[in-house]
C-alpha cells in the first residue's frame, strides 16, 4: 500500500458538496473553484433515489476527473447500502471516499478490506482510494485518535458539526464545540493526518460574514480546510485558509534572516522584537509551504 504523506501531494481548502443526481450541478462543478469535488449520495440523495444516485456515479466521476479535478465519495452509513455504494464508488478518478458516522478503528479497517477487495478486481492499485474519516456521534469521538490512525487510506479526520450536535445536543457554536474542536485537530495531527472542518454552522451560507468568521475561527483553531454545501462558500473557505499576503511577508523575511543566523553559526536570531528559534521557523515554513500549495491549486 502507497505510504506517501497526504500532505505532500494533497491541498484541500475547500470541498465542494455536489448532489450526484442533479446534472447539471454536476457539469458546472469544475467551475466553482474548489479544490475537490464531493460526489454525494448521502444526506442529499432521497431513499428513493439512492440507486440512481449509484448509477450516475461513474459518468460523473470521469467527467469530473477528466476535468483536473479530485473527486471525493460521500457514501452512506448502514452496512448494507455502504456495501453496494463501495461497488459504484471505488474507481479510478476517485481521489478519496468520505466515509459518514465513523464509529470506531474496526468500522473504517473493515471499510478498508472490503475497498481492497474492489481495487484488486478492478486492476486499481491497492491504496488508490483513500479515506476522510467523518466522526458525527458521541460514541465515535471518544475514538478519535484510533480513529485517525486506523488505516493507512486515512488522509483526513473531521468532525461533523451539525451531526455531531444531534447526537450530543451541543449546538455547533465555535465556544460550545471548543474542545471537540480542539480535539479533533489534535488527533488528526497525531496521526498525521489533515484536519479539516468548521467551528461553526455549514448550514448558513446566506450570511457571508458570519460564515467567514467561523472560517477565520476555523484555521486558527487549527483546521486547514472544509466542506462547502453552496458555490458562494468556496470563495471564502479558499480566502481563509491561505494565508494572507502579510503573513507570508513575515514568513520569508523571518526565514531570510534565520537561514543567515545559521549559516554564522547562530542557532537563534532576533526578529521584530521576538526571538526566533527552530520552532517558531518551522510555523513560517509551513505557512509558505501552504502558501505554495494553494498558488498551485488556484
Amino acid at each position: 500500500m502507497n505510504t506517501t504523506s497526504i500532505a505532500d501531494n494533497i491541498n484541500w481548502r475547500s470541498l465542494l458538496y455536489v448532489p450526484v443526481t442533479s446534472r447539471r450541478f454536476v457539469d458546472k462543478a469544475h467551475t466553482r473553484g474548489a479544490d475537490a469535488i464531493q460526489l454525494d449520495i448521502e444526506d442529499s440523495i432521497p431513499p428513493g433515489e439512492k440507486d440512481q444516485a449509484r448509477q450516475a456515479l461513474p459518468a460523473a466521476v470521469d467527467l469530473l476527473a477528466g476535468r483536473g479535478m479530485d473527486v471525493v465519495v460521500r457514501i452512506n452509513r448502514p452496512w448494507r447500502m455502504a456495501v453496494r455504494d463501495l461497488e459504484f464508488a471505488v474507481r479510478p478518478g476517485v481521489r478519496a471516499l468520505a466515509l459518514p458516522k465513523i464509529a470506531s478503528a474496526d468500522h473504517v479497517r473493515m471499510i478498508d478490506e472490503v475497498v481492497t477487495e474492489i481495487e484488486a478486481a478492478a486492476g486499481m492499485a491497492s491504496g488508490s482510494v483513500r479515506f476522510i474519516a467523518m466522526v458525527e456521534t458521541a460514541a465515535g469521538f471518544w475514538r478519535l485518535q484510533e480513529i485517525a490512525a486506523a488505516s493507512p487510506r486515512i488522509v483526513a479526520l473531521t468532525l461533523g458539526s451539525e451531526d455531531f450536535a444531534a447526537s450530543t445536543g451541543i449546538p455547533p457554536d465555535p465556544q460550545l464545540q471548543l474542545v471537540a474542536n480542539q480535539m479533533t485537530v489534535l488527533a488528526a495531527r497525531a496521526a498525521g493526518v489533515l484536519p479539516l472542518g468548521l467551528v461553526g454552522s455549514i448550514a448558513n451560507y446566506r450570511d457571508q460574514g458570519a460564515f467567514r468568521n467561523v472560517v477565520t475561527a476555523s484555521r486558527q483553531q487549527g483546521f486547514v480546510g472544509a466542506s462547502c454545501i453552496h458555490p458562494s462558500q468556496v470563495p471564502i473557505v479558499n480566502e481563509g485558509f491561505s494565508p494572507t499576503a502579510e503573513e507570508v511577508d513575515r514568513a520569508q523575511r523571518m526565514l531570510s534572516e534565520f537561514d543567515a543566523a545559521v549559516a554564522a553559526g547562530i542557532g537563534a536570531v532576533e526578529f521584530d522584537g521576538q526571538m526566533v528559534d527552530e520552532p517558531i521557523v518551522e510555523r513560517s515554513r509551513a505557512i509558505l509551504r501552504s502558501h505554495a500549495a494553494a498558488r498551485r491549486s488556484s
